[in-house]
């Protein structure tokens, strides 16, 4: 089992540089920064952590095809892989429908973009010239003009179509999900002995259970209001997105809170005390899950979560 940690480049350089320096210091395998245009480019973000880091490996979590063409991805994340000297992993989703909204850009397709960037992206990692015709891209004899190192390519899934086009396609799937029953049916897909299937969790963790699920709740509401309709219908919350979503427009943070029961938190996150999250991770890894990305909230204290992360809970999961 291999463990990463999501930063969302929300605050300034010093302190994801800070959380980045203790994730490494404490054994994580990955730390995997979100992209999104509202906060710190993912890709300088990268490049400033590849500088001042040795060993953990630094991901974009996740990159889409929607805002930057995927040329532009590649060039950029090969770019990544050099200075880090080949610690770069390359995470592509297919977007956020409510941010892209935001700078109006139509989600559409989300499927066949995602095999065309795949596509163009490897093809431009081999460093040849490269002639594409797709539904969505073209390009003319393009080429990187240095020599680019061969990486990995996670695809960021929810959706059963999408995992299933990620065991096909990608190195990896990063399944934005912390439940178990969405990993069962997951085993029956084939994948190469190599193939990373990573849980990316809403993972809060504190000595007092409440607290830490407490703390998880906003992060679960946002994610059970991006749902897809199927999932909710799956674990029965359509009902309650609906309200979250209207509350969420409003800005009713506690009305949020009062709504996100326990339950919810269960369904969506991995979050309580030390036991029930040990339970949980080994849950996933029973039904083939070999990577846990620690996402927000962590726990009341980032820097003693992570520590107690490292010491108390990783040691049982690495062999």
């Amino acid at each position: 089992m291999k463990f990463g940690l999501e930063i969302v480049p929300n605050v300034p350089f010093e302190k994801i540089l800070e959380v980045t320096k203790l994730a490494e210091e404490n054994n994580f395998d990955y730390i995997w920064v979100t992209d999104h245009y509202n906060n710190r480019n993912v890709i300088s973000v990268l490049t400033f952590l590849a500088l001042k880091t040795k060993r953990i490996k630094l991901g974009a979590g996740v990159a889409n095809p929607y805002h930057v063409h995927p040329a532009v991805i590649a060039s950029a994340i090969a770019t990544v892989n050099e200075v880090s000297d080949g610690r770069a992993v390359l995470g592509l989703a297919a977007g956020d429908r409510t941010v892209l909204g935001e700078i109006g850009i139509e989600w559409d397709k989300p499927l066949k973009r995602i095999k065309e960037a795949v596509e163009i992206i490897r093809l431009l990692l081999t460093g040849r010239k490269v002639d594409y015709e797709g539904e969505f891209f073209r390009l003319n004899k393009a080429k990187l003009n240095f020599k680019p190192r061969n990486l990995k390519i996670y695809i960021g899934a929810q959706g059963p179509k999408m995992i299933k086009l990620a065991f096909e396609i990608g190195d990896g799937v990063l399944v934005n999900s912390s439940n178990p029953e969405d990993y069962k049916t997951l085993s029956k897909l084939k994948r190469n002995k190599d193939f990373d299937l990573a849980a990316f969790t809403c993972f809060s963790i504190d000595n007092n259970s409440n607290k830490a699920k407490e703390l998880a709740k906003m992060v679960v509401a946002f994610i059970l209001s991006s749902m897809s309709p199927s999932l909710l219908r799956k674990h029965g919350l359509e009902d309650k997105a609906r309200i979250v979503r209207k509350l969420i427009v409003k800005g009713d943070w506690m009305e949020i809170k009062k709504v996100i029961n326990y339950d919810i938190v269960e369904k969506l996150s991995i979050s309580g005390s030390k036991t029930e999250v040990i339970e949980k991770i080994d849950k996933l890894k029973k039904l083939g899950v070999n990577q846990i990305v620690i996402g927000s909230p962590i726990g009341c204290d980032k820097k003693k979560a992570i520590e107690l992360i490292s010491k108390e809970i990783m040691p049982l999961f690495k062999d």
